[in-house]
């Protein structure tokens, strides 16, 4: 008989009770006996997570920035990239396109037939509208980091069509009241184009604030929470390493205290996301937990060694040539999900000791597990197959 599959969880584990639940169906599912092994307890302290979340402000400053600091990129249709004459040729176009309305026989647009403005014969004249946009273009907050071709005629357009309201006006300061072509005349329509062009830029930005706070929202309280367990359980593993490796050391020693001790009586592990990097890493250790079978799934033991080496009998990665791994360590077949953002393949990085690679196996991506698959695999029946099948492997043969 077989010694059982010791399952090591990973992060956000925190309930003993529903770990054990967890683990009994994936033995049932899998055809293999196995233990849970239970290390939450030991993990980051949530309860206080919320406190160090940015939360949105409501005292309406949300436009402007401090003096030289950029904007926040809330949407993929603000960039840092600034093609200046690429945005003002739409700009200009659309500017020109809106402006012909004063021109046409018709009024279809409502301007009350702007060809002539109050009998003076003074037109919109588009050149110079276009040079007072120039000018004021690289004071815009928002319009001015965009390239999105639509937004940018959308602007063009609803600045000609606003020039064209005013001209039509009769109030006192309407640009219809200027009949002349003096130089008060053109300052009063510079001012009049930068003051329409600074309305279109905050409308802008404040669009795209409320959609990408709205955004931020989805985000943080679909995916928050898992990330921030994930980081606050590795930042308590990489400090509190000893401990995690012993309550792994005890619960193999209450079934047998020889297990993993040496190369004749190995142990099998199957651990999901940081159990995976904790089984790695206690396998590779200088004093290793010898194991003959290693089932991850959802986990980062490659990458986190290609960050920051992890110690123990593994060489650093350079980039070339992959790691050897000791012999302590025999097969390691490594699923990962396609759209779990926490697992990593183990292939290019490691190389079993005797030369062969870990098998990285792709799970497929069931539509019923959302967006969010980093704690899929337990309930997927592939997942369950692939431990059973490694698991029931004969290696009679010893380690070393």
């Amino acid at each position: 008989m077989k010694d059982p599959v010791f399952v090591i969880h990973g992060v956000a584990q925190r309930n003993r009770e529903e770990f054990t639940s967890v683990v009994s169906s994936l033995s049932a599912a899998a055809g293999v006996d196995m233990v849970p092994v239970h290390w939450g307890d030991l993990g980051a302290r949530e309860q206080f997570i919320d406190a160090a979340l940015p939360t949105q402000r409501s005292d309406g400053e949300t436009l402007r920035d401090a003096p030289g600091s950029e904007p926040p990129a809330l949407a993929p249709v603000f960039t840092q990239v600034r093609d200046e004459a690429h945005q003002l040729a739409h700009v200009e176009a659309a500017v020109r396109d809106g402006l012909d309305a004063q021109d046409d026989d018709g009024d279809e647009d409502g301007d009350g037939g702007l060809r002539d403005l109050g009998g003076g014969g003074h037109h919109l004249d588009p050149d110079r509208i276009i040079e007072y946009v120039r000018t004021a273009w690289a004071d815009t907050e928002w319009l001015c980091r965009t390239d999105d071709a639509r937004l940018l005629t959308e602007t063009g357009r609803a600045l000609a069509h606003a020039l064209l309201d005013e001209a039509a006006g009769d109030w006192d300061d309407a640009y219809a009241g200027l009949r002349g072509a003096g130089a008060d005349n053109e300052s009063r329509l510079r001012s009049l184009v930068r003051r329409r062009l600074t309305d279109l830029d905050r409308v802008a930005g404040a669009a795209v604030q409320a959609v990408g706070a709205r955004l931020n929202h989805a985000v943080r309280s679909r995916f928050g929470p898992g990330t921030t367990r994930f980081l606050g359980d590795v930042l308590v593993y990489q400090r509190h390493q000893a401990a995690v490796h012993a309550r792994v050391r005890q619960v193999i020693d209450e079934v047998d205290p020889d297990l993993g001790r040496g190369p004749d009586r190995p142990v099998r592990i199957a651990a999901h996301s940081l159990g995976g990097v904790i089984a790695v890493d206690m396998a590779t250790a200088d004093t290793p937990l010898w194991t003959d079978s290693l089932v991850t799934f959802g986990s980062q033991a490659a990458f986190f060694h290609v960050c920051d080496p992890r110690g123990g009998q593994l060489a650093p990665y350079g980039g070339g040539a992959p790691v050897h791994l000791p012999a302590s360590l025999r097969n390691w077949t490594n699923l990962w999900e396609p759209l779990d953002v926490l697992a990593f393949a183990a292939s290019k990085v490691f190389r079993l000791h005797d030369g062969t690679a870990p098998v990285d196996v792709p799970v497929n991506h069931r539509a019923s597990n959302g967006m969010w698959t980093h704690s899929a695999y337990w309930d997927l029946p592939h997942v369950a197959s692939v431990i059973g099948d490694v698991m029931r492997q004969d290696r009679s043969a010893p380690l070393c």
